[in-house]
């Protein structure tokens, strides 16, 4: 072999085994990277329905004064900060067409006055044309994954009802970088914060989604954002009769 491509190979390797270990599925194709090292671009296309008909970016950049919050980009982090009083955290989506995927970031609850803002949390999630579909949360707590029902609507707000959340406790210190892991695959979905993992099923995950929304309550940021399809993963039989232990809960 080359000398040149042995060293791709080695480097390769190397790369490779940084990644965090998946459970349910492999990493396949990569779809996004995202360092958040460039303005992000402004969406393109028509945004049709909830989360649909566009593709890129599409976040709050204006001034904190809102309902929503905003959005600022510096040094590689992409950072949503909650408007004091507002009690609505700050949303950013993704288009992004997918059925099943491997969603990575890492993520940080930034230490920063409350001002009025009662919970220091961030989400991941996946949504299809309607809705919401499963979200990954992490606060101070854990992390918390949570399904959403599309046959429950709230009459108030219109939306799809949650079902009941599984839960990874362990402590998330403020201003400390963790990595979270979402495979989705069919209706099944595997949530993992720094090796510690929960999973659920649900029909509604196996529906098409159409954008990857971050959220930052008080204030949260992100980097390193990648989405890869998913390949077979012949372990998943006993990581998932593991998981399904009441001990791993």
């Amino acid at each position: 072999m080359k000398p040149l491509l042995l060293l791709l190979l080695i480097a390769a390797l190397a790369h490779a085994d940084e990644l965090p270990p998946t459970l349910m599925t492999t990493r396949g194709k990569l779809l996004v990277s995202e360092d958040f090292a460039e303005p992000l671009p402004p969406f393109t296309g028509k945004p049709v329905g909830f989360a649909s008909g566009f593709t890129g970016w599409r976040f709050n950049a204006g001034p904190a004064t809102g309902k929503s919050g905003m959005w600022k980009l510096a040094d590689g982090c992409f950072t949503g900060i909650e408007s004091p009083g507002a009690h609505h955290p700050a949303t950013a989506s993704f288009g992004i067409q997918f059925q099943n995927a491997i969603i990575q970031c890492d993520v940080r609850l930034n230490d920063v006055p409350a001002e009025g803002r009662q919970y220091r949390s961030l989400f991941v999630k996946a949504t299809d044309a309607r809705d919401y579909v499963i979200s990954l949360s992490v606060g101070q707590g854990g992390m918390f994954l949570t399904p959403y029902d599309a046959d429950r609507i709230n009459p108030a707000t219109r939306q799809r009802e949650k079902g009941p959340v599984n839960r990874v406790l362990t402590p998330v210190k403020l201003n400390e970088w963790h990595t979270v892991v979402l495979e989705i695959h069919g209706s099944d979905v595997v949530a993992t914060i720094d090796g510690k993992s929960t999973t659920l099923s649900n029909p509604l995950i196996a529906t098409g989604k159409h954008s990857i929304m971050l959220g930052a309550g008080t204030e949260a940021s992100f980097r390193n954002l990648r989405v890869w399809e998913t390949l077979p993963n012949a372990e998943w039989p006993k990581h998932q009769t593991r998981l399904a232990a009441p001990a791993a809960k």
